[in-house]
């Protein structure tokens, strides 16, 4: 099986990534799981703009790279560290919107509590401390992250969100740049009216969190 259906989803919302202006040329990668034992993930050294599903790497979970003419991901580690840590997860997006990553540069936090959309979808997003990019150090700190929450801000890096698809992953870092656009305008605008903890334990509920 060539997975022709979900190479081409794969890189349709990597190219939609760069189009919403949530990536760079060479920056981000998505993966997605395919069965019990491989991923389709983005590779190193392409244009993420124009990117094909001709384009999109196959590796085992083992950390095997079934594509040897592509070259793999740096954070192909990082996503298999969360695949293995968490069976739920069947899509992982990770990029560098500019808003979002301004949260993981100070100690301000990205606030979640300003419209019900963001405290429906994220909750509140996850820390995780710093470490080199491409690292065993950095896959492990990030896949800790993910046990508890699916929208994560890795210290002066990026985001990650995953998800039970690639819509869903998608969505949450759309809407958590969306969340830090909002939280940079309020603190611009001063006095801000946020969501009542009633309204916020109703959503929660709602949602089932």
């Amino acid at each position: 099986m060539n997975f022709r259906d979900e190479k081409n989803e794969v890189a349709y919302f990597m190219r939609r990534l760069y189009e919403q202006r949530l990536t760079t040329t060479s920056g981000g990668n998505i993966s997605l799981r395919i069965g019990d034992d491989k991923i389709l993930i983005t590779p190193s050294a392409l244009d993420k703009g124009r990117i094909s599903p001709e384009q999109i790497g196959v590796t085992a979970l083992s950390g095997d790279n079934l594509t040897p003419h592509l070259k793999p991901s740096i954070e192909t580690g990082m996503h298999l560290a969360i695949y293995r840590r968490r069976s739920d997860i069947k899509a992982v997006v990770h990029a560098h919107p500019v808003a979002a990553t301004a949260f993981t540069l100070c100690p301000h936090q990205l606030n979640c509590r300003l419209v019900a959309e963001s405290r429906a979808v994220l909750g509140q997003p996850v820390y995780a401390p710093y470490a080199l990019m491409g690292t065993a150090e950095l896959a492990e700190i990030v896949a800790d992250a993910v046990l508890q929450g699916d929208s994560i801000l890795m210290a002066n890096h990026g985001v990650l969100t995953v998800g039970r698809s690639l819509l869903e992953a998608f969505d949450r870092i759309e809407i958590l740049e969306a969340a830090a656009r909002l939280t940079v305008l309020t603190k611009l605008l001063g006095t801000v009216e946020e969501l009542s903890p009633a309204q916020l334990a109703a959503i929660d509920a709602l949602v089932g969190r």
